[in-house]
């Protein structure tokens, strides 16, 4: 599975055979936010995680200028919650999967000043502008390898999307759980979604979990120094058994050597160093690399992400 969100992943996903799901307010791949799975029986109420997720969801598009739901909110959308998913558990068929416009009718239907705010702070990406997640997905998401493109989202659609697509990815990796299967995360341009507090939370908790459900997440970025600035990055970090370091600006380079326990001489192999060059730290181990990957394969040409190398 690949989070996407800079659109370099297609070539390569496309020659594995892979689906390509494109999530941008002009196209007619969704993904349904509101999407529960009741098939796999994981040992926990399925409504109740769920619930945690909607709440994260909620907190992003609802109330980021208002510091986060207050508890009256949080019990006015915990009440709507079963209401909402009634339907679906009594016959859990794809047309009964209920879209974020069912929260709002729900909202709207409670007494409380607080929940005809809500509604109308979520009638944007119910029936305003930014309605893109307000479908039910229409997608192939039980593909072997399924790239999710967020790249075209824009900003006001970027971090409800990757909230979205990441408790999609969760869920499937669920399911390979208990389908015996390890499933294989890649997030790219990792730095956004330790941006915004609700995302970077949920980013946490997942990623301490996907080791023990048989998940292998690999994180990449460019942005160190913006990485590390976030207070999740600890729990992060202590989950990753191998780090794999490239070139690194002067402010990184210091930030990582700090952070990992880098001495200056193997500093060196980061700094003004060449393609394929760098740094793996592995466990307690620290260990120099020389790569050099031939150009002249296929494998490369569906990989590069150079600008020079894409025009040719």
């Amino acid at each position: 599975l690949f989070l996407d969100a800079e659109n370099e992943y297609t070539s390569l996903v496309e020659q594995l055979g892979g689906q390509i799901i494109r999530l941008a307010p002009d196209s007619d791949d969704y993904i349904n936010p509101m999407d529960i799975d009741l098939s796999t029986d994981t040992g926990e109420n399925p409504l109740l995680m769920k619930a945690d997720f909607i709440m994260s969801f909620c907190e992003l598009i609802l109330s980021a200028s208002q510091g986060g739901l207050k508890p009256i909110e949080k019990s006015v959308i915990d009440r709507c919650i079963p209401k909402v998913y009634r339907e679906y558990i009594k016959n859990p068929v794809p047309e009964n999967m209920p879209v974020l416009g069912d929260l709002y009718d729900c909202l709207r239907a409670q007494q409380e000043p607080q929940a005809q705010e809500l509604a109308t702070a979520m009638e944007l990406y119910v029936t305003g502008s930014l309605s893109y997640l307000n479908h039910r997905t229409n997608v192939n998401i039980n593909n072997r390898v399924v790239c999710y493109n967020i790249s075209a989202l824009g900003q006001n659609l970027k971090k409800p999307g990757m909230l979205t697509v990441q408790n999609n990815i969760w869920q499937r990796t669920t399911v390979n759980r208990y389908a015996g299967k390890t499933t294989r995360i890649y997030l790219d341009e990792f730095h956004l979604l330790l941006k915004e507090p609700q995302t970077a939370a949920y980013t946490a908790e997942i990623y301490k979990r996907f080791r023990k459900w048989n998940g292998i997440p690999t994180a990449l970025t460019q942005n160190v120094k913006d990485l590390l600035d976030s207070p999740e990055i600890e729990n992060i970090l202590e989950n990753s058994d191998f780090i794999l370091m490239l070139n690194q600006a002067a402010s990184d380079r210091n930030i990582l050597a700090q952070r990992l326990a880098i001495s200056p001489k193997e500093l060196t192999h980061i700094t003004n160093s060449g393609a394929g060059e760098g740094l793996l730290f592995f466990g307690d181990k620290i260990i120099p690399f020389v790569d050099k990957f031939p150009v002249d394969t296929q494998l490369y040409k569906v990989m590069t992400t150079k600008p020079a190398d894409l025009a040719a």
